[in-house]
């Protein structure tokens, strides 16, 4: 932040809930939601919009937060990793199904890799391997290899049908 930022309120709603909070006019939207609404989920990588670890799902698309300003969220719907637990506080099936198929290695860039996921099925939940692939292009994991990334989508496509 700089000292002769502006501020200005920021509301919508993030995981289903409510907030208005201000912000300065050059926060972007991964600090709005770690330093203001402490949501430390979504996580800092490259900070460019390369690496994909910062994703979140704003308005139903997947986003880098790292590049879009608090400002330009006002007024949407966010949801990050913290909103895929389900109402009974069990792992949605995303979550399980990276477990199961060792598609969490150091975990860094899992969070990206589940909300672009979650917006994928949102949208396509049977999705093709090519799908899958598209949807997480961009998505740097140094750790899998992609396989147990694309394989743990796909499972995960039978599993949200019910969701």
């Amino acid at each position: 932040m700089r000292e002769n930022d502006a501020w200005i309120k920021v509301k919508g709603l993030i995981n289903g809930r409510p907030f208005c909070e201000t912000a300065a006019s050059t926060t972007t939207l991964l600090e709005f939601i770690r330093d203001t609404l402490h949501l430390n989920g979504t996580k800092m990588g490259c900070g460019d919009g390369e690496c994909g670890a910062c994703t979140v799902i704003m308005d139903g698309k997947a986003v880098r937060s790292c590049i879009i300003l608090a400002a330009e969220a006002d007024g949407s719907e966010i949801i990050t990793v913290e909103g895929l637990t389900l109402p009974d506080g069990s792992l949605h099936p995303l979550q399980d199904a990276f477990l199961e198929t060792g598609a969490v290695q150091c975990g860094f860039c899992t969070p990206g890799m589940l909300m672009a996921a979650k917006a994928l099925l949102d949208v396509n939940p049977e999705p093709v391997e090519e799908e899958i692939s598209r949807a997480i292009s961009g998505h740097l994991c140094r750790c899998t290899g992609y396989k147990p990334i694309v394989e743990a989508i796909r499972l995960a496509s039978d599993k949200t049908h019910i969701l």
